[in-house]
């Protein structure tokens, strides 16, 4: 690490995806590996996933299907995420099964199966309570009827049926079983139209961790295959049996002396209150460093803990470091496994505000991925 570095252990990805499909018990798992596998890397993350157990990939977007077929990955992979006028047929081509929300995907995907002369493997996405993507109520019926003519036809094969839970992470929440039972009733309602898919789905991460019930024939986890808890009411990373998988690393760039009261960085919106070293660290909100982690994110430098002292800029931060002997070229770890006191994802989240899928996944791309655990 010449600079700073994502360090990534795809042993704790293999050692997580065990763990969820243990918990899974008789459902199958698809690891979710949409957003470069929440900022870790797709590919060597859904290796890994795929070694851990899973027998199943989601991704959101179609190019990111294609980019797992691009890399030689031959396992299942569900793309959630259609827009208007994608050109689906290369999704068809190389087996991607794509979620359906809507009668103008559906007649999208009968383009492109028509078009390609091979049927299109599709799940269908009821809304039951989330409110977002899926077909509600009044829709449900005329979807999964057109999808069962197309079926008939040889155009579609009907896969799985599925939806996403709104409160999975605050078990006992009272929607939980109401999406549940609507969930049922999707399935009940596609039977009676003639539609019997060999998937049904409909948990996350927390989902699989704590609610059981809820796996029928497949879930889905995404943050817990790279060692986060889905939330605190589900538990941390370590009680269940999970370890986080990315590691922040830089070196510091500079170190100088300055008085008391010397302002720092942009808006001097923090001031030296005593002679004092102040350490420059090389990331910045270019590189997903929150810029609101301004005088409140957490660090660790040569074994000890310290705050970012002043505004976050597009390339680099400032520390003061007191009287701590810290030299050009020592380590910080913004956040990882927590081991030895260092910060992790979930600090972070805690302090600027936010979740620790956003911490992660924010990591851009000037920050270079360094895989250890990688397989042949």
């Amino acid at each position: 690490m010449d600079r700073f570095a994502a360090y990534v252990d795809l042993d704790a990805v293999r050692s997580n995806v065990g763990e969820l499909c243990r918990r899974a018990r008789d459902a199958s798992v698809m690891a979710v590996v949409k957003a470069d596998g929440y900022g870790h890397g797709m590919a060597p993350s859904a290796r890994a996933a795929l070694d851990g157990g899973a027998s199943w990939l989601g991704v959101a977007f179609l190019e990111e299907a294609l980019a797992l077929r691009a890399a030689d990955i031959t396992a299942p992979v569900l793309a959630w995420l259609l827009a208007p006028g994608e050109d689906l047929a290369p999704a068809l081509v190389a087996d991607i099964d794509v979620s359906i929300s809507a009668l103008w995907a559906l007649d999208a995907v009968v383009d492109a199966a028509e078009g390609t002369g091979r049927a299109a493997r599709v799940h269908l996405k009821a809304d039951t309570g989330l409110g977002r993507a899926g077909a509600g109520d009044d829709d449900w019926p005329t979807l999964v009827e057109a999808a069962a003519k197309q079926e008939s036809e040889g155009t579609v094969e009907v896969v799985g049926i599925w939806s996403h839970l709104a409160h999975a992470d605050a078990p006992g929440h009272p929607t939980i079983g109401r999406q549940q039972t609507r969930f049922e009733e999707a399935v009940e309602r596609a039977a009676g139209a003639g539609l019997h898919p060999q998937l049904r789905h409909l948990a996350n991460s927390a989902a699989t961790l704590v609610l059981p019930e809820t796996h029928y024939d497949l879930v889905r986890p995404g943050v817990a295959v790279y060692g986060l808890s889905p939330g605190p009411d589900v538990g941390p990373a370590r009680s269940l049996g999970l370890r986080p998988a990315m590691t922040l690393q830089a070196r510091v760039a500079l170190v100088k002396t300055v008085a008391a009261g010397q302002g720092v960085s942009y808006g001097h919106r923090y001031t030296t209150t005593a002679n004092t070293s102040l350490a420059l660290v090389p990331l910045g909100y270019a590189d997903g460093i929150p810029r609101h982690a301004t005088n409140v994110g957490p660090v660790q430098i040569s074994g000890r803990r310290f705050t970012i002292s002043g505004t976050v800029c597009m390339d680099q931060f400032v520390v003061d470091v007191g009287d701590t002997s810290v030299a050009v070229g020592d380590e910080v770890i913004l956040f990882g496994p927590g081991d030895d006191g260092a910060p992790t994802a979930d600090e972070w989240a805690a302090a600027v505000g936010t979740i620790n899928y956003e911490i992660v996944t924010r990591i851009g791309p000037r920050v270079p991925r360094i895989y250890s655990g990688e397989r042949q």
